[in-house]
């Protein structure tokens, strides 16, 4: 069992950054595989970005060049760094966990931190 608990969520002005943060606890880090995904009101939750074990990234193409995931393994945590925000990037973001070895779906989920972004 992996809990998850996200912070740095907050309201900030179009064109400006904020830093998410995910510690994670109950797992081999160095194991799990981790991921940002969000969900505005009225819509499906998305992926945003992917951070696997080996070092491996991948981003939604709308936050593509914008937003970076990192990891720090030493601390069980994982960031999403987000630059240039835009009133589309308003919406709840989740932070999830899968064991790499298991294969795909994210098992394990944070409770959420807004991020709302004024134009």
């Amino acid at each position: 069992q992996v809990q998850l608990v996200e912070s740095g969520g907050g309201s900030v002005q179009s064109g400006g950054s904020l830093r998410l943060s995910c510690g994670a606890s109950g797992g081999t880090f160095s194991r799990i595989c981790m991921g940002w995904f969000r969900q505005a009101p009225g819509k499906e939750r998305e992926g945003v970005a992917h951070s696997g074990n080996d070092g491996s990234t991948a981003y939604a193409a709308s936050v593509k060049g914008r937003f970076t995931i990192s990891r720090d393994n030493a601390k069980n945590s994982v960031y999403l760094q987000m630059n240039n925000l835009k009133p589309e990037d308003t919406a709840m973001y989740y932070c999830a966990a899968r064991f790499c070895s298991v294969g795909f779906g994210y098992a394990y989920w944070g409770q959420g931190t807004q991020v709302t972004v004024s134009s």
